[in-house]
């Protein structure tokens, strides 16, 4: 089986933070995933509550067995929380934001390194993130054009108590940070911003954009790195100085691309 889940979020209710081009990207990847054979399901703005999310990766990773692929498309704010075991170097846990963030909070990577780690053996798990993996920065409004928005953060300070937020100046000693069971295609390094953008009046996220313009040219035997390497002959850019990453094992970057 191929199961995808696609998730777009440009509504954040009790925050002023909206995006602009995330249901656009969740549309895009479900449409060309599902030319790829892809049984799709859909999350977008207040569908996709941070218990929505958490349900849906995992019935997919539930239904999945050996031989099984299941791709995880995210697009919506990041942001981050204070690590409290010890596992970041910068002694933040990044984080993906729920609709429902102001609410419930974030979904923090160390519980999507637990989600993932249910696959069975076997399955091929990949999740496309574009969001800002950052401890201090997240995705911001900036179209192209001579008409752009100011910039727009998702600070902790949103969800979390001044009390909790502080926490992150603390200095746990440091262990060993275990490898991802999910192959890990992000929009951005930790330390950069990810960008929404319009392109020809459509609004997306420029890394969405790009990837999925770029996978359209590659040949039946391109890698996930020839993916990343085709995605960095335009990202950064001058308008958007994100550097798209690829984390993944030995084996995973084995795995067909998108099959």
């Amino acid at each position: 089986m191929k199961l995808a889940l696609c998730i777009g979020i440009n509504d954040y209710p009790g925050v002023d933070n909206d995006l602009t081009g995330c249901r656009n990207d969740a549309d895009d990847w479900a449409a060309a995933l599902g030319n790829r054979g892809f049984e799709i399901r859909k999350l977008v703005d207040s569908a996709a509550s941070g218990a929505a999310i958490r349900t849906g990766i995992r019935d997919l990773l539930g239904r999945a067995t050996s031989g099984d692929a299941v791709v995880i498309t995210y697009s919506g704010h990041g942001t981050w929380v204070p690590d409290r075991d010890g596992d970041e170097s910068d002694h933040r846990d990044e984080a993906l934001c729920p609709h429902d963030i102001a609410v419930n909070g974030p979904l923090v990577d160390d519980e999507l390194f637990t989600l993932f780690e249910r696959a069975a053996p076997g399955v091929r798990t990949v999740l496309i993130s574009d969001s800002c993996h950052s401890g201090t920065l997240t995705r911001l409004n900036r179209p192209i054009g001579d008409h752009r928005r100011p910039s727009r953060f998702l600070p902790p300070s949103t969800f979390l108590s001044p009390a909790e937020a502080t926490r992150a100046g603390a200095r746990p000693p440091l262990r060993a940070k275990p490898r991802s069971a999910a192959l890990l295609l992000a929009g951005c390094k930790d330390s950069e911003y990810s960008y929404d953008a319009s392109f020809n009046g459509r609004p997306n996220g420029a890394f969405s954009y790009v990837a999925l313009t770029t996978l359209t040219e590659l040949p039946e035997s391109a890698t996930y790195r020839d993916w990343l390497r085709a995605i960095r002959a335009q990202l950064p850019s001058q308008d958007f100085p994100q550097t798209p990453a690829l984390q993944a094992t030995a084996a995973q970057l084995a795995w067909p691309l998108l099959s």
